[in-house]
């Protein structure tokens, strides 16, 4: 009986060209940041709360918010830069910086000097993550995106990278894509 098959050692050498080109395409992907590319940071997201969102208007005059800190709603023409500030800032600014996609993490002005810094470390490198004490705020910390929010009570809470990962640009922002840079607010430099 004739086999197709063919000898053993033949099929050993494809073995061995097939594991080089695997590894081959590994090291391709990874060299062009594809393998590498960490994956988005699972948690536990079942806590966030969602809110409906019915206005979004520019305005010049304060807003009351059905939420502290809000999540949406009428908001400043200008946006407040993403990025890691010592200061409160407007909540109607914040609010814009929201519309564009932003994830505003508030800390209470009182948080401890190491939380805050791990706070700020989740801004850096981001282009959509606002990071600032908010006087008033009842809470350790609270993250908020358009029409979401979430409260955790330590820096370290898995549930602020997933939050991030979510939410930045995600799904509901109505004005994807648009800058979160360029408008007001000089936020820390990141060293």
């Amino acid at each position: 009986m004739n086999c197709a098959c063919p000898p053993p050692a033949s099929r050993a050498h494809r073995r061995i060209a097939t594991i080089a080109a695997a590894a081959l395409l590994v090291a391709v992907a990874t060299a062009c940041g594809g393998a590498s590319d960490p994956a988005p940071p699972t948690a536990d997201l079942s806590a966030v709360r969602s809110f409906e969102i019915t206005a979004q208007t520019h305005v010049t005059t304060p807003v009351q918010y059905d939420q502290s800190p809000p999540v949406g709603g009428d908001h400043n023409p200008a946006w407040q830069n993403c990025g890691s500030y010592t200061e409160v800032v407007a909540n109607e600014m914040a609010v814009h910086s929201m519309e564009h996609g932003a994830v505003w993490i508030a800390h209470d002005p009182g948080l401890a000097p190491d939380d805050i810094r791990l706070l700020r470390a989740r801004a850096a490198g981001q282009t959509h993550v606002l990071v600032t004490p908010y006087v008033g705020l009842g809470q350790r910390i609270v993250l908020s995106a358009w029409g979401k929010q979430l409260s955790v009570d330590k820096a370290d809470d898995p549930r602020i990278a997933a939050f991030v990962a979510t939410y930045q640009q995600g799904s509901q922002t109505p004005e994807p894509g648009a800058p979160c840079s360029g408008a007001i607010g000089e936020p820390l430099q990141q060293t």
